[in-house]
């Protein structure tokens, strides 16, 4: 039986929702192991001008915990 934990986490981009995701996955990864999921909690985009110029994922990691 494993245990897992979860962390909460925040990225953005001006790419897109997807990019944002992967910037989540790719930066936790630098210090997180045996990385099994992510869920999306919110979106978000900064709006200049009338124009989406940054978007914005607040996401939970789960990993599961080494023995």
């Amino acid at each position: 039986m494993a245990v897992a934990r979860v962390s909460e986490v925040s990225a953005s981009s001006p790419k897109g929702w997807d990019a944002c995701a992967k910037e989540a996955i790719t930066r936790a990864s630098k210090t997180l192991r045996g990385i099994t999921g992510l869920e999306v909690v919110s979106m978000k985009a900064k709006v200049e001008d009338g124009k989406i110029v940054e978007y914005r994922l607040n996401c939970k990691i789960t990993f599961v915990l080494d023995d």
